[in-house]
């Protein structure tokens, strides 16, 4: 499914850049405003909406829902979470000293003690 969304949300961000690059600005005119007496304003006709500008609006509100939507889908993928709560779950644990080890025969029972000591880091 994210898959889906995410090649919908491609082709509607090529879509808003190709019809934002056909649509004639509303500045385009304003050479012509000046001694050639354009018909409209001088920022262009206000209240009309064509074809492409309607086309722009539509693919905009859906690059924005599909925006919302992965950025939803990717915040409650399993396994995703806060990094810092993932370093504090690693925490690490030493060695731990078997107390019930027995001692082989001919060494000292302190120097045992001593040497498995050494061993659990502080």
């Amino acid at each position: 499914m994210e898959k889906f969304i995410l090649v919908v949300h491609i082709l509607a961000a090529v879509a808003v850049i190709g019809l934002v690059l056909l649509q004639h600005g509303k500045g385009a005119d304003m050479g012509a405003a000046f001694g050639s007496g354009a018909s409209g304003s001088l920022f262009g006709v206000s209240g009309s909406s064509n074809l492409l500008s309607r086309l722009t609006a539509l693919f905009v509100a859906v690059f924005f829902l599909t925006s919302l939507t992965l950025a939803y889908m990717a915040s409650h993928r399993a396994g995703s979470g806060s990094v810092v709560k993932a370093i504090n779950a690693q925490k690490i644990v030493p060695k731990s000293v078997d107390v019930n080890a027995k001692v082989p025969e001919g060494a000292d029972a302190s120097k045992a003690s001593e040497n498995t000591a050494k061993d659990v880091p502080n």
